[in-house]
């Protein structure tokens, strides 16, 4: 079944077939100014690679990801370089993992930015060679799929109910007559294969898809090793390994609890949210979009929307990610804390176009907890057209717009 409102992306794309500015362009052109290398890490299929041909089109290019070269690479890489001049675009560097210590040398030799730039998928790999051999001589960069504002500067235009279903893989807006169910299939069957195989010896594949699952279903709540590993039949501390495996992967973001002082009367444990609600969907069996909203779980999957959009947001501008949720023991919560200059600015979200004071009581307890001198600005993001203010410094703003209230 095709989801409702599926074709808006595809008619709008047909119109332009144009280039999608990506928020990360400025970004990774600073950073490569700044040093000698630069690692670009992520998720499979977020657009990496495309980022790189399009920012540097002439720079030298190699990807790892044919074995011959990877090898080529991991064992002789005086040979591998050779032939390439600098600057040059190394892709997938994680199948070489000595690289990075052919690479310090390879800096250390120049002793000048603009050097190097590596991207892979598998964080884990790719990060493990990075801070052992080249700590203080390549910036990072994480870089995720479309964001909404990426696609509504694109296209002038943009409708959540199309955008929260289909998730944002930028090859479902480069070919719009694509199935995106069918796309999800074979991207989780590839995510699995390729990523986890090399991360881990999974036992079964099996019971990775079923965990899964799983974690997509509990996408925007506390995160509960004990309780997520009954529900697989496997042991906390595997749970753990694989939550670890889909952190370091792109695919699931943990967004810690916020405590200063009294800290004893507030919950401990991270939520957990998947980094793409299409893929969230998928994994949950949903095929369409009225679906979803009949279901208990829309809010759920519209807290995920609105803070992914948060977290593109930071990190496409190559910052730290100064998030945080916050509830105490006792029950009340705020689904998203974002401090500036040791304040606090305080997002809640609403399901709804029309949400009223009863959204306020989470910030009202935050104000209470902490004083009014911690607080700076409350935001309800839910699903209004037009921003209004709910209480003197609380206001309802679009959930999907949610990125230009932080600027």
């Amino acid at each position: 079944m095709m989801l409702k409102n599926v074709d808006f992306f595809a008619v709008q794309l047909q119109n332009i077939r144009m280039w999608i500015a990506r928020k990360y362009e400025s970004t990774l052109l600073s950073l490569f100014e700044q040093f000698p290398a630069v690692v670009v890490t992520g998720p499979r299929q977020v657009g990496k690679t495309s980022l790189m041909r399009k920012v540097f089109p002439h720079l030298d290019y190699v990807s790892l990801d044919l074995p011959a070269l990877a090898e080529q690479a991991e064992k002789s890489p005086e040979l591998f370089f050779a032939d390439r001049s600098s600057p040059l675009i190394i892709d997938e560097v994680q199948y070489a993992p000595s690289l990075p210590r052919f690479l310090k040398i390879k800096i250390d030799e120049h002793k000048k930015p603009s050097q190097f730039i590596l991207t892979g998928s598998q964080n884990f790999l790719l990060m493990q060679g990075v801070s052992e051999s080249l700590a203080g001589r390549c910036a990072v960069l994480n870089m995720l799929n479309l964001s909404a504002a990426e696609l509504r500067e694109a296209l002038g235009s943009f409708d959540e109910d199309t955008y929260i279903p289909k998730g944002g893989f930028p090859e479902l807006y480069a070919r719009p007559d694509l199935d995106h169910l069918f796309w999800y299939t074979s991207y989780l069957a590839t995510y699995l294969e390729r990523d986890v195989r090399n991360i881990l010896n999974v036992g079964s594949l099996r019971d990775f898809d079923r965990f899964l699952r799983a974690v997509a279903i509990r996408t925007g709540q506390i995160l509960s090793y004990s309780e997520l590993a009954r529900d697989v039949g496997i042991s906390p501390n595997t749970a753990r390994q694989w939550i670890s495996v889909l952190q370091t992967s792109g695919q699931i973001f943990l967004l810690e609890p916020y405590h200063r002082n009294l800290g004893k009367r507030l919950i401990k444990s991270p939520k957990i949210y998947m980094c793409d609600t299409g893929l969230a969907l998928f994994l949950m069996g949903f095929e369409s979009w009225e679906a979803v909203c009949r279901h208990p779980i829309s809010g759920a999957i519209w807290e995920t929307h609105v803070v992914m959009q948060v977290v593109r947001h930071y990190f496409s501008r190559g910052k730290m990610v100064p998030l945080w949720f916050w509830r105490t023991v006792q029950g009340a919560e705020v689904d998203l804390l974002v401090e500036r200059g040791g304040r606090l600015i305080a997002i809640e979200t609403k399901f709804s176009e029309s949400p009223d004071h009863s959204a306020l009581k989470g910030i009202r307890a935050l104000k209470r907890f902490y004083g009014e001198s911690l607080f700076e600005k409350g935001y309800v993001a839910c699903r209004t057209r037009l921003p209004f203010p709910l209480d003197e410094d609380v206001e309802a703003v679009p959930g999907s717009h949610i990125d230009q209230y932080l600027e």
